[in-house]
């Protein structure tokens, strides 16, 4: 739960920071620019609050790691809510309107994530699992797209070292396989998901891992 607030915390600190001319500019996210990134956390600031408001009884089908599906190629813009989103955050016109929005709702599911019983079981995308491992996945959700916010403007501050660490705990169990001690958390995540080609000496030292990268994650 603590990571969680620290990492949503975090990223939503580092776009309240973000210059509104800086919305315009590309974000990490292959073909979304900036405020195309900050609608997409609006809408999954929305389904944080609709998970943690669909409690079931049901056997839990899914954990932190097992949330994640790894898929065969990056999203190509054709999914219907894929290609709303640019169209969506174009509508709000100007910058401080999606703050705005993103700092409402995100606080509001910052705040229910904190009252939340761990040990709830909730129901999203066809999966059950516990509050807590909802909350542990959206750690690795955060942190990924706060790199992705930052990626071309490194004057915005970075996600904190202990989120960036968990990350990579996540990324390497979904995986089936550790980085290079060599690697930085920040660049094993950035490697391992594709947002950065691998030089020839990190290609080197992933071995055998190398060709099982990027991983997308979906």
């Amino acid at each position: 739960m603590d990571l969680f607030s620290r990492s949503w915390t975090a990223l939503r600190a580092a776009v309240a920071e973000t210059p509104d001319e800086d919305f315009e500019r590309p974000s990490g996210c292959a073909g979304w620019l900036v405020r195309d990134l900050v609608c997409h956390l609006v809408i999954d600031a929305q389904d944080v609050l609709i998970t943690l408001a669909t409690p079931t009884e049901a056997e839990p089908t899914a954990d932190a790691i097992t949330y994640w599906e790894l898929l065969a190629a990056p999203p190509a813009g054709e999914d219907p809510l894929d290609a709303l989103i640019p169209r969506l955050a174009a509508a709000y016109g100007e910058p401080r309107w999606l703050k705005f929005h993103l700092d409402d709702v995100g606080s509001a599911a910052g705040r229910a994530a904190r009252l939340a019983n761990p040990a709830t079981r909730v129901s999203t995308n066809d999966k059950v699992l516990t509050v807590a491992d909802y909350l542990s996945a959206y750690i690795l959700e955060w942190t990924l797209h706060h790199l992705d916010l930052i990626a071309h403007l490194p004057s915005l501050a970075r996600p904190p070292a202990e989120t960036l660490a968990a990350s990579r705990a996540s990324l390497e169990k979904i995986a089936g396989a550790a980085f290079p001690p060599s690697f930085s958390d920040q660049d094993a995540l950035l490697i391992g998901t594709g947002r950065r080609r691998p030089t020839d000496w990190e290609k080197a030292k992933l071995g055998p891992l190398a060709a099982t990268l990027p991983l997308i994650l979906g």
